[in-house]
């Protein structure tokens, strides 16, 4: 991160003072207002991220530097909004008009005095971003001497609280370091910078309660009370508060300012001068026109889609061509079902049908569901149809013929019975390392060990049971360190229009050079290779699948080749989205594949790849119910615009996110229901209009967020175009809640008049939020503009705000967009969706009925929850950039620890609530499993420092010592002084508990499995040696195994006998968006 602004700017505050507190350090570069730099658009201070994401919005930029907990989250954004919409245009207004009566200034202030109270900050829990945009907005007034005996010095609580944040430390140094001015230079300083003074004088709202105090009932359902003066409730004086004068004022807007009113003159009366196509089929490029090719990375067929899924791939594909399509583009979005491939046989053989009826079946479960999220495909197909067929075997011999493949041989299993060689999945046998007699080929379920089928002991065919032998098979491989040179110029050439995540997997598959890739197998389900000798073998599903794009726009029409093989004078630009896991398949392979051909096939120019969505903070998961997948969001009776709102507004573009109800609840409840939902027009008539400087500020500052928005969507960032949509609609609001024409229509002529404008205007931006919002939420668009009889000629994107809808033109009665998401109705989906969770562990603390913990409180879990998100924020950041493992190493021991400790504060809260007894968990066997644990980690740890390994790779292994250790202690002491006398009788031994050590040595190992699960894969995915990366493999395996010491046995899990089969970890479910093949 980084931050640009110019000198003495008083808004940085904001963003330095953040970063002090969070104790980050971000570089601050200090810019000129003639020497801007590319990214800064109209405002000073902006924070640039590392994706390259720019943020212009101080409080937006402040909150990702400081982001609040989701315990504060809603109150803390509540805050925000008063500050930029209440707070700072009046302290602007009053500095620039001194001496100047200002009703408007002291009511703020008046209210933020009672309802800060005696409290030291603003929202509880400590110093949070509120406090700091807050207070920096005060510096301006309580930093100047004179402002402040006028302003401050009346209210006493509010001095109270911006002086003792001034003594603090965080603040002083960042205040002397930034030499930030008060009073008049400052606010001609944020004048030259910025146009926060120019909104400051549109009077925006009325509204001057504080948020947390407001009169209003807020999300989750609760009546909040403002409080009283004397007795009286704070609210604006009846006659009104002083409007204020726009045109009026010192204020320094600078000639840049000058120019966006006279473009938005002329644009509101010029009109717009395109017209919206009308689109043909089939859609195909035109020469000298833009042609926009989308797809979204193919879905497996062979699962229904959950939310993470649908917002990597197709519904940020269809926001994307939906905006193309309204900016008068020829545009081609293609998709469709993925179904070659060993998972397709395995999940025939579980439902006891062919690979062909499960393609049926499961392809139109994908299709119904897309459909209802209103994913607008030009063609939604198939990867089992004969086009496929037909091009990837075209293809393949032609590499075959230019030489770039070759042939090698592979050990596999063969079922001689079956007559087939066996993949990973069709394999079961007796583990090499625990002798479970039902591990997988590729993976034991009992001790977690990776493997390889061939190593198996006492392999036998999954299918039929007989024993497989091992047998050569030669394989082609296409040969990737050939066509590396022409691969490294396309992606130097195109790579800068990619998502920073999809150019950090790229360079690291490139770093050390690519090697050859397997392309064939020997299945049975598949498309068969077209090579006499080679005919029962099939292509490997990640060869043939990215050519379904190619075969479904052949599907589409018989002139596919005009987009994939164009004519030198038409220009098609490439869009692919999909989730971060499916980059090497479309960065590497498949334009390796084009590329090499050398027949002018279209390759990618921009790969657009998100991170993952979780669900509720942890992970999306079929088996055990946990999640919302497309089927079920139907059935809740949320309407599918809804869902896409949501799910674009949360879209993980540079970092995980995650769903949550109550997020959901909050975002539907504020954004749209009381922001877009509120934007309403008047009466079924537009009338006269005469605009005056007043409407002519809006029309410049909607133009603003419509230049933003169209950077933002050309680029393919939905979810910060989202926040431009949603700024207009404040705008709009402000607007109207200033102006009053509802007041105005009962005055004079002058005054009816005025309003008529004011009304007409207000239309007009609701029809071009209509226009805007469309990609986003096509349905809610469509009641808008049918609730406006608005003409079809609107529906085109332009580059400032037009007349759409003329005097005289007639409406129709607009009627509420929105209906809110009650909090009851929150919870129950929460928990309707939250799974079959594993069972909780038996009490292991051996306190008797009541006893108060000593680890931590309710309050420490809040903190540490906050500490433990910080910090996975930060290692996630760091590993994303390709920073080196000796630098996010000790960031991912910290995490560890920070995990470990919220377990222990997690368990101890919960015993301080619910009464326990003695259990087993204090019992001799317990004891020995711990005990042998710590003996076996201290070995591990004792065998890392004796080799003079670095401190970053043996420290996360101490604190796993550290903390068993800790374990260790708690179930000695349990054995001795948990025991609790009882008259009743014993239970029968088959019904007694297992033993069961410490939830949080247990998370911890998790945690460092996870970490290190993802090291090898990484060391894997780049290409390493063998030599390089089994040391790590290694590692993974005894951590594993260690695992598998703490947790119980397969037949204490199930409560069944030690012969049960166990079922499956909740861990070895397929995790967030990935694909297995």
């Amino acid at each position: 991160m980084k931050i640009l602004t110019n000198e003495k700017n008083p808004a940085v505050l904001k963003l330095l003072v953040s970063a002090n507190v969070a104790k980050i350090k971000v570089p601050c570069e200090t810019v000129s207002f003639g020497d801007r730099k590319p990214c800064v658009a109209h405002s000073l201070p902006i924070l640039e991220l590392d994706s390259g994401v720019v943020l212009s919005s101080v409080n937006q930029a402040a909150r990702v530097i400081l982001p609040p907990s989701s315990s504060i989250e809603g109150e803390v954004d509540q805050w925000l909004e008063w500050e930029t919409a209440q707070l700072q245009p009046a302290v602007i207004y009053c500095i620039c008009n001194p001496g100047k009566k200002n009703e408007r200034l002291q009511a703020l202030l008046n209210a933020l005095d009672l309802t800060i109270g005696k409290s030291e900050t603003l929202v509880k829990g400590g110093i949070s971003v509120a406090d700091i945009c807050v207070w920096s907005t005060l510096y301006s007034v309580a930093a100047d001497a004179k402002l402040c005996s006028e302003w401050i010095d009346k209210c006493q609580n509010v001095k109270a609280w911006w002086s003792k944040l001034e003594r603090n430390s965080s603040f002083q140094t960042e205040v002397q370091k930034s030499g930030a001015l008060a009073g008049c230079p400052g606010v001609q300083i944020l004048s030259s910078s910025s146009w926060n003074s120019i909104v400051s004088q549109q009077g925006t709202s009325f509204v001057i309660t504080p948020p947390i105090e407001a009169s209003t009932t807020d999300v989750t359902g609760k009546k909040q009370k403002s409080k009283s003066q004397g007795g009286k409730s704070v609210s604006p004086p009846e006659n009104g508060l002083e409007q204020l004068n726009i045109s009026g004022g010192p204020v320094m807007i600078g000639p840049e300012w000058e120019k966006e009113l006279k473009t938005a003159k002329l644009s509101w009366v010029g009109g717009s001068k395109g017209k919206p196509k009308t689109w043909s089929k089939p859609v195909l490029p035109i020469s000298g026109e833009r042609n926009v090719l989308v797809t979204s990375a193919l879905p497996y067929v062979n699962n229904v889609p959950h939310l993470g899924n649908i917002i990597g791939c197709v519904l940020s594909a269809d926001v994307f061509a939906r905006y193309c399509r309204l900016r008068n583009y020829n545009t081609l979005y293609i998709s469709g079902t993925d179904e070659y491939g060993t998972a397709t046989e395995t999940k025939a053989l579980e439902e006891g049908l062919t690979p062909q009826e499960i393609c049926d079946k499961y392809n139109a479960i994908h299709n119904d569901i897309y459909k209802w999220f209103n994913i607008d495909f030009d063609l939604f197909g198939r990867t089992t149809i004969p086009e496929q067929t037909e091009l990837t075997q075209q293809l393949f011999l032609r590499l075959h013929k230019l030489g770039y493949m070759h042939t090698e041989p592979m050990e596999q299993l063969l079922c001689q019975k079956c007559d087939r060689f066996l993949a990973d999945r069709f394999v079961e046998g007796t583990c090499p390392k625990c002798s479970f007699d039902d591990a997988r080929g590729d993976q034991c379920d009992s001790c977690g060990s990776l493997m390889n089928a061939t190593e198996l002991l006492k392999p036998r065919c999954k299918l039929c049971g007989d024993t497989p032998v091992i047998r050569n098979s030669d394989q082609f491989f296409l040969d990737l360190p050939k066509i590396e040179p022409k691969l490294s110029a396309w992606f130097e050439k195109s790579s800068a229009g990619w998502t920073h995540n999809a150019r950090v997997i790229t360079k690291s598959w490139m770093k050390d050079g690519l090697r050859p890739r397997c392309i064939s197998r020997d299945l049975k389900w598949g498309i068969p290779l077209p090579l006499d000798g080679y005919r029962n073998k099939v292509f490997y599903v990640w060869f043939d699948a990215p050519i379904g794009y190619m075969s479904m726009t052949k599907r589409y029409t018989q002139k596919w080749k005009e987009w994939w093989q164009p004519k030198k004078d038409v220009k098609v630009d490439y869009y692919q989205f999909m989730a971060k896991d499916n980059v090497p398949f479309h960065s590497i392979m498949f334009p390796s594949t084009l590329l090499a051909a050398d027949e002018g096939y279209t390759v990618a120019t921009n790969i657009m790849a998100t991170e993952y969505l979780n669900y509720e903070d942890g992970k999306f998961s079929k088996s055990r119910g946990t999640g919302v997948f497309g089927n079920n969001a139907q059935d809740t009776g949320i309407p599918a615009d809804y869902w896409r709102f949501y799910l674009l507004f949360v879209r993980p573009e540079s970092q995980d996110s995650s769903f949550s109800w109550d997020d959901l609840a909050l975002r539907i409840n504020t954004e749209l229901l009381n922001n877009l939902g509120n934007f309403k027009t008047f009466n079924s008539q537009i009338p006269e209009m005469t605009l005056e400087n007043d409407d002519f500020v809006l029309l410049a500052l909607v133009n603003r967020e419509i230049k933003s928005y169209l950077r933002m969507l050309e680029n393919a960032k939905l979810r910060d175009g989202l926040r431009h949509i949603l700024s207009i609609s404040r705008h709009g609001n402000q607007y109207i809640q200033s102006q009053q024409p509802w007041v105005k229509a009962k005055g004079s002529p002058e005054e009816r008049k005025r309003a008529g404008t004011n009304v007409g205007l207000a239309a007009n931006i609701a029809c071009l939020l209509s226009v805007l919002i469309q990609p986003y939420m096509p349905q809610i668009s469509k009641v808008m503009q049918e609730q406006m009889n608005c003409p079809v000629s609107v529906n085109l994107i332009t580059e400032t705000a037009n007349m759409l809808l003329p005097a005289g033109h007639r409406i129709g009665k607009p009627s509420p967009l929105f209906t809110k998401i009650e909090p009851t109705m929150a919870e129950e989906m929460k928990k309707r969706f939250a799974g079959k969770q594993k069972s909780p562990p038996p009490q292991s603390t051996g306190k008797k009925a009541g006893a108060v913990g000593s680890v931590a409180s309710t309050e420490n879990v809040v903190q540490l929850e906050a500490a433990v998100e910080k910090q996975a924020n930060l290692v996630r950041e760091m590993k994303s950039s390709g920073k080196p493992k000796t630098e996010w190493q000790p960031e991912v021991a910290t995490l560890l620890k920070l995990k470990a400790d919220l377990a222990a504060a997690q368990k101890a809260a919960q015993d301080q609530t619910q009464p326990t007894t003695a259990t087993a968990a204090g019992s001799s066997e317990t004891v020995q499993v711990l005990q042998a644990a710590v003996d076996k980690q201290a070995n591990l740890v004792r065998e890392m420092k004796g080799a003079k390994k670095p401190k970053s790779e043996w420290e996360p292994h101490v604190a796993i010592l550290l903390q068993m250790k800790a374990d260790l202690a708690a179930a000695q002491k349990a054995m001795t002084t948990g025991s609790v006398t009882s008259s009743l009788p014993a239970p029968a031994a088959p019904e007694a508990e297992p033993a069961c050590p410490n939830v949080t040595s247990i998370a911890v190992l998790e945690e460092a499995i996870k970490q290190q699960g993802d090291l090898v894969r990484q060391m894997k995915g780049s290409g390493k040696s063998k030599e390089e990366w089994q040391p790590e493999v290694n590692k993974l395996l005894e951590l594993k195994q260690q695992l598998s010491a703490l947790q119980p046995s397969p037949s204490q899990s199930s409560g069944g006998s030690a012969e049960s089969k166990p079922s499956q970890s909740a861990g070895s479910g397929k995790s967030k968006n990935k694909k297995k093949k």
